[in-house]
């Protein structure tokens, strides 16, 4: 590093705090105030702040806030902004050199947030960082993808991946062959656990807010490493993370909205031809899935439920499909 890049650390380090903790609630009152006790709890040795961007919610979520944590700031959205909305709320109310941005169903483990810190202060090349993500059982949870390409997903759609399941080539965009073992440059980090140099953020831009939720996660990667910046896995940290906390709300919705931002991410980096090509593996995915679910309802009782549900969101998918404006290019 050279003098003068010492000299503007040194003074980002003294003039600011180490880090801006955004945290984004839409009705998740019981895990956001498990999020908050492990943060407080385990955050050490570093100037931090946490600050709550509540999307609207009608749990409590707010109120508890307000009521357990009077040391966190509690930002209250009169509508649900959504999760790129509300993170650049947060983003913008945060003083930190660092901002990470942390799922209300994420606990930390350890002095992840220090340790998270200290990687970034020790590697300037990095813009955006991620930690080693776990199960509620402490089992790894992929949180690493490849930018997602046709052949990817066609592996994925024709069982490739599950055929070959330690082929980087036959892969889907889930890092599923890989054990998350080592610190490495990595296409896409989780949009459940990140850690942005300030400077960067700058450069890069906010989160790109035509994504309501789910695909700013695959765009901002891809923006940040456009603009020369490293997204790096440092498994030096670790988090929980118990997914699904506001989707278990809504799934079919929630399941709707992620094959809507993935056609918009493809619109936005592979033009229309792109879109359309995506909207065709939708299609397929559905129509191959469908005989399997049906199978599993009629021969499984164990899975009959499980089954049903997934025919209706397959069934109520195809029906959107046909029916979203960017089914033609």
């Amino acid at each position: 590093m050279s003098a003068s890049k010492k000299i503007d650390h040194y003074k980002e380090k003294t003039m600011m705090r180490d880090i801006s903790i955004i945290i984004v609630s839409w009705n998740t009152r019981e895990i956001l105030r498990k999020c908050l006790e492990s943060l407080c709890n385990h955050t050490r040795n570093i100037s931090f702040e946490i600050i709550v961007v509540d999307n609207n919610s009608s749990d409590g979520s707010p109120e508890a806030v307000e009521r357990e944590f009077p040391q966190v700031k509690l930002i209250r959205n009169q509508e649900n902004l959504g999760f790129a909305g509300a993170n650049n709320i947060g983003i913008k109310a945060g003083s930190g050199r660092y901002v990470a941005l942390v799922n209300s169903d994420i606990i930390v483990l350890g002095d992840c947030i220090r340790r998270m810190t200290e990687f970034m202060d020790e590697n300037p090349s990095v813009g955006m960082a991620g930690p080693r993500i776990l199960n509620p059982d402490r089992t790894l949870q992929v949180s690493c993808r490849h930018f997602p390409s046709i052949w990817n997903n066609l592996c994925q759609v024709l069982g490739f991946n599950k055929v070959f399941p330690k082929s980087a080539l036959f892969s889907e965009p889930l890092m599923k062959y890989w054990s998350h073992d080592a610190q490495q440059k990595v296409d896409v980090l989780s949009g459940c656990f990140w850690v942005v140099r300030r400077k960067a953020l700058d450069e890069v831009g906010s989160l790109d807010e035509n994504f309501f939720i789910y695909g700013e996660d695959i765009d901002w990667c891809r923006r940040f490493q456009q603009s020369g910046w490293d997204v790096m896995f440092y498994p030096g940290a670790e988090a929980i993370h118990f997914g699904g906390a506001s989707s278990s709300n809504a799934p079919i919705r929630f399941y709707l909205e992620m094959q809507r931002a993935d056609l918009q991410y493809w619109r936005k980096h592979h033009g229309n031809l792109g879109r359309l090509a995506y909207w065709t593996i939708i299609l397929v995915r559905q129509l191959v899935r469908m005989p399997i679910y049906a199978c599993q309802y009629v021969f499984s009782k164990q899975r009959r439920e499980t089954a049903l549900f997934k025919l209706k969101r397959s069934f109520v998918c195809i029906k959107w499909l046909f029916t979203y404006k960017g089914a033609k290019a």
